[in-house]
């Protein structure tokens, strides 16, 4: 299901309130076999200004070097998922291992562009996320989102999402378990989304990207159709994908700019309202869009 443009839109959306975040602004570490940014508070970084905004608790950009990555470590709780942009990241967790694959196949784990990957961390998880390719990094995104319930049982998706779709508008990646809090155990196991086509996630939160050309405008919907509350919060995020070239700009406000690596925090909206994303520079802007009660 892609989202469309066929939304009433302000061109400043002058209710709003958008603050950049911009690329320099974020914690940042090299390891070495490890390039990370990381747009909220993780570990031992801490800035007063990106406190967890909504039910999104973790953005970090990440670019891991062939034959390294994170080893197996435990999760419990959070809803944790990695957005492929370039390169191939396995996963294997404590409830599918290397050697007990049987009928699923390689590309189960090896996640590759356009593929998303999913953790319920529920009661408890251990996973690890590698690079086994020979000579090329990996570069993805890897985002977490406090549940609205603990105590979860924890689940693994993946998915594919097609990259001429993208370019089309903006396509919702995850949207919320249909049957909600309020889910039955067969519910659970059913793991239908409020949006076909998106994987499910435990939280009032949907997330999209696009891939929008030079001079080209897409529109978000805020809340999807998807959402249970009305009052809602949007993180945009234009990762690191074409050498600095792309850019762009948010409800028409020249003020509101966004080049490579910056993110948006966008305040007092609400279901419904569109928020339009124009590609402003020289090369294919890649928007992912975090959408959180």
């Amino acid at each position: 299901m892609i989202q469309r443009t066929m939304v009433t839109v302000s061109n400043s959306l002058r209710h709003a309130k958008i603050t950049p975040q911009r690329s320099d602004a974020r914690g940042h570490w090299d390891y070495g076999w490890l390039k990370t940014y990381h747009s909220f508070r993780v570990s031992d970084w801490h800035k007063p200004d990106y406190v967890p905004f909504g039910s999104l608790r973790v953005l970090n950009e990440d670019l891991v070097k062939a034959n390294s990555g994170f080893p197996t470590h435990p999760h419990r709780e959070f809803e944790i998922f990695s957005y492929i942009l370039s390169g191939e990241l396995t996963h294997r967790d404590s409830m599918l291992t290397k050697g007990a694959e049987g009928a699923h196949s390689d590309r189960f784990y090896r996640m590759r562009r356009g593929d998303v990957q999913f953790t319920t961390g529920g009661t408890g998880i251990a996973h690890s996320e590698m690079n086994e390719h020979p000579t090329d990094p990996v570069h993805f995104l890897q985002i977490w989102v406090l549940p609205w319930k603990s105590g979860l049982t924890p689940r693994y998706h993946t998915k594919h999402f097609d990259e001429e779709a993208k370019r089309r508008g903006f396509v919702p990646i995850l949207s919320p378990l249909k049957a909600r809090e309020e889910a039955t155990a067969a519910e659970e196991a059913e793991a239908e989304p409020a949006i076909p086509g998106t994987i499910p996630i435990h939280a009032d939160f949907v997330m999209g990207a696009g891939l929008i050309a030079p001079q080209g405008q897409f529109v978000w919907k805020v809340g999807a159709d998807a959402t249970r509350s009305s009052e809602r919060k949007v993180y945009v995020h234009l990762p690191q994908t074409q050498n600095g070239m792309a850019k762009i700009r948010l409800a028409g406000r020249d003020d509101i700019l966004l080049e490579e690596g910056d993110g948006a925090f966008v305040d007092n909206v609400k279901a419904g309202d569109g928020l339009a994303v124009e590609s402003v520079g020289s090369a294919e802007a890649e928007v992912v869009i975090l959408d959180t009660a």
